[in-house]
Order: C-alpha cells, then sequence, then structure tokens
C-alpha cells in the first residue's frame, strides 16, 4: 500500500522517515520528493508498505505525529490523474504561451 506524507520537515531524511515507518511493519520503499533545481526536500514524500493491516496501522499512529517541530499529515496515497500532469498550461489551455503580441497562436491581427 502506497502512503502519501505530508508536512515533512525540510531536514529530514528518508532513512528517518523509514525507522518512523520501520515500527509498524516492513517498508518496502521510501520517497521524499525533491526540488527538481535545488535538490531540497518540497515537504512531502510516499512510503510503501506491504501489507496493507500495517501499512493501516502506520497512518493511524503517526498521522498527526509532531517530528522535528512538524505535524506529519498521513493518509493512503490516491492515484495520479490519468494523462498524468494536469493544469492549463499541460492541456493547450492558458499558460504556457509565449507572450507578447498574440503569442503565434489563435488569431492574426
Amino acid at each position: 500500500m502506497k502512503i502519501y506524507v505530508g508536512n515533512l520537515p525540510r531536514e529530514l531524511s528518508e532513512d528517518d522517515l523509514r525507522r518512523e515507518f520501520e515500527a509498524f511493519g516492513k517498508v518496502e520503499s521510501v520517497a521524499i520528493v525533491k526540488d527538481r533545481y535545488g535538490g531540497q526536500s518540497r515537504g512531502f514524500g510516499f512510503v510503501e508498505m506491504p501489507t496493507k493491516s500495517e501499512a493501516t496501522a502506520a497512518i493511524t499512529g503517526l498521522k498527526g505525529k509532531v517530528l522535528q517541530e512538524r505535524t506529519l499529515d498521513v493518509s493512503e496515497a490516491r492515484p495520479r490523474p490519468a494523462g498524468g500532469r494536469s493544469g492549463p498550461q499541460f492541456r493547450g489551455g492558458k499558460g504556457g504561451g509565449r507572450g507578447g503580441f498574440g503569442g503565434g497562436k489563435g488569431r492574426r491581427y
């Protein structure tokens, strides 16, 4: 079962997060999402546990726990929307244009 963990302290390592979840059972993987450019934690991550009962116990046990002065937000991870990224800039709508006068799209003046 994949678990979402939010409001993580920026300094928390994947090993630290793994230790928190291992108190409830076997952990298959841990991934803290990092900024693409700076490499800093974005404050959330995902943990995978093979057993649903252990994962549920971890969610119950860690939700609302204070870790390094941050209150954890822990829940079952929801699947990504179909098609990956979403938002107008990825659907050909507004946003992502080149700007300027008309942006090379649509009507010509």
